[in-house]
């Protein structure tokens, strides 16, 4: 079932040839054995095999058990429970690239950039970032053991902290002297409407209005592509937001913006990092490409794939397969290329980018070419 689904869906045509020998080779992985043991069952020797099989075709593809998916359906739904990390994957490590306000982890010692290496005294190494997140998370009162290093200390060192529930708050946001600052900080099924929430009370007391807003995306890895174009639309009365193009036919579908800009075109500044991806990338490219804001900040991290989420008969989990690339409105692709800022900040930046991972996608020399292709609106 797993070949089928990958060799109809995924984003170009995978030789079966490739996949068995990397079934095979997952196998072979697997049989080694590892730390812990190995896998003690059939059921995780093949889940694992797959698991190596799909990441040899790009850094965001993967099998999923049940019970990831179901990780990854609390995650969408904003409440969870664990410490309140989020983490991606630098050059094989694990790393924290934002810590969640108001959180266990947000009363610790650590902080964005350090890389956490055992958990609970097991390495990290070579263990998928869902099986990290499962580790981290457990029952609520329960006691987790990180050790993290971090680049300006020389020794490692290790904290633990108590797990709770985690309820992500995406929008945090206030005023200054006229001016709004908002940041989102990833984009669940909540976002959007939180989002118009946070800005009218914002503009309560100011007749309805701001001098300016800063919408600050640094550190939001992604999340759910509606809620990053009904955001992008907030602030857009016309115009693409973005064009998906998959694998069938080469189809081009474009998101276009309505009429209403619920700042009333107001100047609009949005502050991106190297750790700013995916949907996140969506945001600001496109309002960067409407000329709707100013970008500061750092090139972005370059992930301009759009992944699936397909389910397996009988409960036997999902695959995330990328079955699209995305392109902005004028038609360049974000895949390793990021979005630039149009006001550059210098200083030194330790994030890794989409092109630092392992067997990223090659970007498409593919040039929409903006408006003009346009096939169709939804």
């Amino acid at each position: 079932e797993v070949f089928q689904l990958t060799r109809a869906n995924y984003i170009s045509f995978v030789p079966e040839e490739f996949l068995v020998s990397e079934f095979l080779n997952g196998i072979a992985r697997v049989g080694n054995g590892d730390a812990s043991g190995g896998p003690s069952s059939l059921s995780d020797t093949v889940g694992e095999s797959l698991q190596h099989m799909l990441r040899k075709l790009d850094p965001h593809s993967d099998y999923l058990t049940p019970n990831e998916v179901q990780q990854i359906q609390v995650k969408t739904k904003g409440k969870f429970s664990g410490v309140g990390v989020e983490m991606a994957m630098d050059r094989g490590y694990v790393k924290c690239v934002a810590v969640i306000p108001d959180t266990p982890a947000s009363r610790s010692p650590i902080r964005p950039g350090d890389i956490i290496s055992h958990i609970d005294g097991i390495s990290l190494k070579g263990i998928a970032l869902t099986d990290v997140a499962g580790m981290i998370r457990g029952p609520v009162g329960t006691t987790v053991m990180l050790q993290l290093s971090r680049y300006d200390i020389a020794d490692t060192f290790e904290i633990s902290i108590v797990r709770d529930v985690i309820r992500v708050n995406t929008i945090e946001a206030r005023m200054e002297e006229g001016i709004g600052y908002v940041r989102i900080s990833t984009f669940d099924e909540n976002t959007h409407t939180a989002l118009r929430k946070k800005l009218q009370a914002l503009t309560l007391g100011l007749d309805g209005q701001m001098q300016g807003l800063v919408i600050d995306l640094r550190n939001n890895s992604g999340g759910l592509l509606d809620q990053a174009l009904r955001v992008t639309d907030a602030f857009l009365t016309t115009g693409i937001i973005v064009s998906v193009i998959g694998r069938v036919n080469g189809e081009v579908r474009s998101f276009k913006a309505d009429s209403e800009d619920i700042t009333r075109g107001i100047p609009l500044a949005v502050l991106i990092n190297g750790s700013t991806a995916s949907a996140a990338e969506i945001v600001s490219g496109a309002l960067k490409d409407r000329g709707r804001a100013v970008i500061l900040g750092q090139r972005s991290f370059g992930k301009g794939s759009v992944q699936s989420i397909i389910p397996l008969s009988e409960g036997n989990g999902a695959l995330r397969l990328t079955t699209s690339r995305y392109y902005l409105p004028s038609g360049r692709s974000i895949q390793i290329h990021g979005v630039a800022p149009d006001i550059v900040d210098v200083t030194p930046s330790h994030s890794s980018r989409e092109v630092d991972l392992e067997n990223f996608l090659e970007p498409e020399n593919q040039d929409l070419g903006g408006d003009s292709v346009m096939l169709s609106e939804v």
